[in-house]
């Protein structure tokens, strides 16, 4: 069987890349003529009489459709000779069999299937029907009926078949040849003993070991385009038409970014107007914007850039308020960066808005902006009626005290620049530009694109929403056009901004005033093995939503936890480790994730004065994702993922146990794929503990 499987899949490559050479993509011819023409008929307008200006702008028209049709063919994806398909189907159909190949483009010639996964309901039928199973689907209005007699993924690259992933077995081409590797079945995590962590208390001469010898992993470590490995719910919701809000949660791992980066890909497919400007991309943070960067461009969406709230924001509000400064206050106060993100303003600036008669102007907005964040009672009462408790009076004391103090420097600045007076421009806080932006469109309108055309986005992807505030996600609701597409990705149980007013799904709709809208839950989770994803909702502890835990696909080693008297120690047993993984698997990546700044600096200096190769000290989330070792903070590493993660120094001095701290330690946990360690001195963190106690799986060495 492994030999025919084989056999048939090189077949029907060497096939597809004879067919390739033979008829090779025929580039389209350059517009430069094109374009100017259009400049010598728009020339030609500008002087032409009345009586002649009609037949100009014909001609116009004319040539700019030409224009358009050549850079829609020019802009429309290419089969890839290195890489061009990723699954193969063969079917029956009639009595007949054809083969069929899924790849990013779509070419069918001289019996050559290759079709472009977003393709529907062609697509459907791989991502819906498993092997053997019969279907039944709409082409173009044709009811058709068939079986699927082969339903197998392949990795090709550099023109050469690699893998094959089939019902009968994986096999991977190496230098020895072709083989098959283990496969294991999807099963529920959690549960006695699941999580199988282990506890070491280092006494010296003690050997353990992460990574395998020998284990290939992938150079590039931004994440995967995952086209052929979409499952039929992942298919289901990328597939949704592009209409209406679609909420996405599941747990760490389980494919919600994917699912809403391949949605827009999917949507593209229908509508090219899609691939632009009209479709928004944001995550919560830089580094997770540069770890997604590549999957849209290698999906054919080049025009699509993903962006933080933050960037997009900055660049709406300077727009939308030139005369405003532009630098940020550094060093804000906790309590007012609290209120500035808290539900309740949002809810003070539309009452302010409804009770304040004014003027649909640019300085009636910053007016409204002002009196809520400068004036004690506006604010009060807003609190109280929204959110009663959630702040003192003296805590409103305070943000109102800043407000002043801060308006008041924007008054004089404003007030001396207008007169030419040299003065140093005060400074805004970050969250002021969601606040300004909300304003805007409550007392203006519609924010603005260029000129007076409003803002409208044709779709909008808002990957870990639950850590953005309501405020932020109205403001970009307000932006959707008459479709109201938006895609909402994210899990509860990684909330790790506690302030920003997400407590339920159910409550965070109601602040936006969407009541009703469904949420959809992805059951499996790929990243991480069986042991960690155990482990992990273990360490949540009551702040597990699902009673039934999600599914996995891959086993590990046990989670383990290693406990030293000293740091010195813990450098050394760190050192020995990564420089036989980095010797054993050179293209693994591995992230030591550290509570705080002081502590990644003693262990990044620690292991550069051992000469471990690779180890990079992780600033401003400014990640290479590349092989290597990083050293880095936990509030950094939210949405991304590693082959190897070791906890340092997860104590009860850092963790606690507080829901904040179960999440930060559950978020960290399931950034690794392979294996998860722990290195401390000291007190471990009962939240850790606890989670061994669960496991029922600890030992002391």
């Amino acid at each position: 069987m492994q030999d025919s499987i084989i056999a048939d899949e090189k077949a029907l490559l060497a096939q597809v890349a004879r067919y390739l050479e033979e008829n090779p993509y025929e580039v389209p011819p350059s517009e430069k003529e094109l374009v100017a023409e259009l400049v010598r008929l728009r020339e030609e307008l500008a002087d032409a009489k009345a009586e002649d200006k009609a037949a100009i702008m014909a001609q116009y028209d004319h040539q700019y459709a030409l224009l358009q049709q050549l850079r829609a063919s020019r802009d429309k994806p290419t089969i890839d000779p290195d890489s061009p398909y990723f699954a193969h189907l063969k079917l029956e159909e009639n009595g007949k069999t054809r083969d069929l190949c899924l790849g990013k483009a779509t070419r069918v010639d001289k019996g050559i299937r290759v079709v472009d996964w977003r393709n529907a309901p062609i697509s459907r039928i791989f991502y819906s029907y498993q092997q053997g199973e019969e279907y039944e689907e709409d082409f173009g209005g044709r009811e058709v009926e068939g079986t699927v007699l082969a339903r197998r993924t392949v990795t090709i690259r550099r023109g050469e078949l690699q893998r094959i992933d089939a019902p009968e077995g994986s096999y991977v081409h190496d230098d020895g040849g072709w083989h098959e590797v283990q496969r294991h079945q999807p099963k529920l995590a959690g549960g006695q003993g699941a999580s199988q962590a282990q506890l070491h208390k280092m006494t010296g001469g003690q050997r353990a070991h992460m990574g395998r010898k020998g284990r290939h992993h992938r150079t590039d470590k931004h994440l995967p385009d995952i086209a052929g490995l979409i499952d039929p719910d992942q298919f289901e919701l990328i597939t949704r038409p592009n209409k209406g809000f679609l909420v996405i949660r599941g747990t760490a791992g389980s494919g919600k970014t994917t699912v809403a980066l391949h949605r827009i890909a999917y949507l593209s497919y229908d509508d090219e107007r899609l691939n632009s400007a009209q479709t928004l991309f944001l995550v919560f943070s830089k580094a997770l914007r540069d770890y997604v960067s590549h999957v849209l461009p290698a999906l054919g969406i080049g025009r699509v850039k993903p962006h933080t709230f933050p960037e997009w924001a900055r660049e709406q509000r300077r727009r939308h308020f030139p005369i405003l400064p532009k630098r940020y206050r550094t060093s804000t106060p906790e309590i007012v960066h609290r209120m500035k993100i808290h539900p309740a303003i949002m809810m003070a600036l539309e009452d302010q808005q409804q009770l304040v008669d004014g003027p649909a102007t640019m300085d009636q907005a910053i007016d409204d902006w002002a009196s809520v964040l400068t004036q004690p009672d506006v604010l009060k009462k807003a609190i109280d009626k929204y959110a009663p408790g959630a702040f003192t009076d003296a805590e409103i004391e305070r943000v109102t005290q800043d407000g002043r103090d801060r308006h008041e420097e924007l008054l004089m600045w404003l007030d001396r620049k207008e007169s030419g007076e040299q003065v140093d421009m005060p400074e805004l806080d970050r969250e002021d530009d969601a606040l300004l932006l909300r304003a805007w469109q409550l007392r203006v309108g519609p924010l603005r694109f260029q000129g007076k055309r409003p803002l409208r986005y044709k779709h909008v992807v808002i990957d870990e929403v639950q850590d953005f505030s309501p405020i932020e996600v109205r403001v970009i609701i307000d932006c959707l056009d008459q479709n109201q597409s938006i895609t909402l990705a994210g899990d509860t149980q990684q909330h790790v901004m506690k302030d920003a007013g997400f407590t339920s799904w159910a409550g965070f709709f109601d602040w936006l005033g969407v009541q009703g809208t469904a949420v959809q839950t992805l059951q499996v989770a790929y990243r991480s093995s069986h042991q960690i994803v155990s482990f992990a909702l273990d360490l949540l502890g009551d702040l597990r939503e699902d009673k039934t835990p999600p599914m996995t696909v891959r086993d590990g080693p046990p989670v383990e936890v290693f406990s030293f008297t000293d740091a010195g120690a813990v450098v050394g047993f760190l050192a020995d480790t990564l420089e036989e993984v980095l010797r054993n698997e050179p293209s693994a990546n591995v992230a030591l994730v550290s509570p705080d700044i002081a502590t990644s600096e003693m262990y990044y200096q620690g292991l550069r004065r051992a000469n471990v190769p690779s180890v990079r000290r992780v600033i401003g989330e400014e990640f290479s994702f590349t092989p290597g070792i990083d050293i880095v903070e936990v509030e950094h590493v939210k949405g991304l993922e590693f082959d190897y993660v070791i906890l340092i120094e997860p104590n009860a001095g850092h963790f606690p146990d507080t829901p904040a701290a179960r999440r930060m330690l559950h978020v960290a946990a399931t950034r690794a794929i392979h294996q998860l360690w722990m290195v401390h001195v000291g007190t471990l963190s009962p939240i850790i503990r606890g989670a061994l106690e669960e496991g029922q799986g600890q030992h002391e060495a």
